[in-house]
């Protein structure tokens, strides 16, 4: 142990007082999990110990004001985004009547995960991340509000919805990415993978409520769904001015090319076993769930599902993902990354060919609900890790390069799902999409990497440790 020059780190700065894994970590420039590993080491030979007094003070998320400040108006937010998210299939539908089109919109819509990510990432680790969250959430809500307009004139097209589509999915990349660049900076480490659990818990207790309100405000008036989303964004503005911490990137080498910046992000996930894995069969089941709701509206309409009853399926699916997230926020902490990782794919192998066998909404809901379950506890313990294994500087384009190639899929995934229905109709549809399932599952059994995966490494960062028997 004295010969392990990183090990002498946190105790030198333990010498001078109690001291955090983050605190030590952001002192000597080291990552935060590998400093987490030597306290714990220098703990087990009796170098240091916890301080208990101070950690019996240990930090709660709900009283953390900036945490809360940006949670709350995410959750405004995300409910209007699922709100004309719903509605905007419906608007194209009731348009033009035709699936094609609609895969079009949501291929617009999704195409910056794809063109956008990449490039984006390096950006969010060069520029201030509190002006891009305001600007994202500000020119989201400005071309939101034009599809509105172009309804009272009786002015939508495709192109139009397209557009305003494309526009939202760009202000998407750059908000997803500066918050989770930003996250360590409001939230102690030991809480991120809780913080994490309830950034999932917002996104599918919107995904849960949005569906069926989206339905339910577009069958009073077309436009109604999207004035209630541009509102939602002013909210989330609001809600980022009470963020007071600095969000700006600490590095101070000189910046790189968008290009090497971009590559350096490809090649720091591609030399990691697991996450190259675990993106890959994340890009897999992006693939088949983006297609798949689709699919579902489409063999919902025909059994005379109305636009409320289609909000109300999709509400279900989405409950059973809040129920998820709900239940990630302390399951994370039971499952290695290799359960998760082969738990959620047979799983989702098993219940996708329960599909076509229905085509009653309510049953059509409860197993995308199942399906949904899974998801949340996938996300903690994925972004959890990543999280704590990728320094501060190069989360954004480490993170770019993760969602570029998870993320990447979805347009494909939804001009798939257009021209599959257009020309298969949604019963075989779907036979194609638990295929395509099944053989993810068997390649992630396959996958040494995922086999020998090794443990979420949780900072202890709540228990503050103190200098021991350094003369030991």
């Amino acid at each position: 142990m004295a010969t392990d020059p990183a090990g002498r780190k946190p105790l030198r700065g333990i010498r001078h007082g109690p001291a955090t894994s983050a605190d030590l970590a952001a002192e000597f420039d080291e990552d935060r999990g590998a400093t987490s590993y030597h306290l714990r080491q220098l703990a087990r030979f009796g170098f240091i110990e916890e301080d208990t007094a101070r950690s019996a003070e240990r930090p709660s998320l709900w009283r953390n004001r900036e945490f809360l400040a940006l949670w709350t108006g995410q959750v405004v937010s995300t409910l209007g985004a699922q709100t004309s998210g719903t509605a905007m299939p419906l608007l194209v539908l009731a348009t033009t009547g035709s699936p094609s089109d609609a895969g079009i919109v949501g291929a617009a819509g999704t195409l910056p995960h794809l063109v956008a990510h990449l490039p984006a990432g390096p950006l969010v680790d060069r520029w201030n991340r509190r002006t891009i969250l305001l600007v994202s959430e500000v020119c989201g809500a400005l071309a939101l509000s034009i599809v509105p307009i172009a309804t009272w004139l009786g002015a939508v097209t495709v192109v139009h919805l397209a557009a305003v589509a494309f526009v939202q999915g760009l202000c998407f990349v750059f908000f997803g990415l500066a918050e989770r660049a930003v996250l360590p900076r409001i939230v102690p480490a030991a809480l991120l993978p809780t913080a994490t659990a309830h950034n999932e818990a917002r996104s599918r207790g919107a995904a849960l409520a949005g569906p069926p309100f989206g339905g339910m405000l577009f069958g009073v008036g077309r436009a109604v769904p999207f004035l209630v989303d541009a509102l939602s964004y002013a909210i989330a503005c609001v809600g980022l001015l009470f963020i007071r911490s600095d969000l700006r990137n600490r590095a101070t080498a000189a910046p790189e090319s968008l290009w090497r910046s971009a590559v350096a992000g490809l090649r720091r996930v591609w030399r990691h076993p697991l996450v190259r894995a675990a993106i890959l069969l994340i890009a897999a089941g992006n693939l088949v769930f983006q297609a798949l709701v689709l699919i579902l509206v489409v063999l919902a309409r025909p059994h005379g599902a109305t636009p409320g009853t289609v909000g109300t399926m999709l509400g279900i699916y989405s409950g059973g993902g809040l129920a998820g997230a709900i239940a990630a926020g302390r399951l994370h902490q039971h499952f290695t990354p290799k359960t998760v990782i082969l738990g959620a794919n047979w799983i989702w192998a098993a219940l996708l060919p329960l599909f076509p066998f229905t085509s009653s909404p309510l049953l059509i809901g409860v197993i995308g609900a199942a399906c949904a379950f899974v998801g949340p506890l996938w996300n903690v313990v994925i972004i959890s890790y990543a999280t704590l294994l990728v320094p501060d500087e190069l989360l954004g384009r480490v993170t770019s390069a993760a969602m570029t190639l998870s993320w990447g899929v979805m347009p494909v995934a939804s001009l798939g799902a257009g021209f599959l229905l257009t020309a298969a109709g949604p019963v075989p549809s779907l036979w194609v999409l638990a295929a395509v399932m099944l053989a993810t599952a068997i390649a992630a059994t396959a996958s040494p990497a995922v086999r020998h995966a090794p443990p979420l490494p949780l900072p202890e960062d709540g228990a503050e440790a103190r200098a021991g028997h350094a003369g030991r």
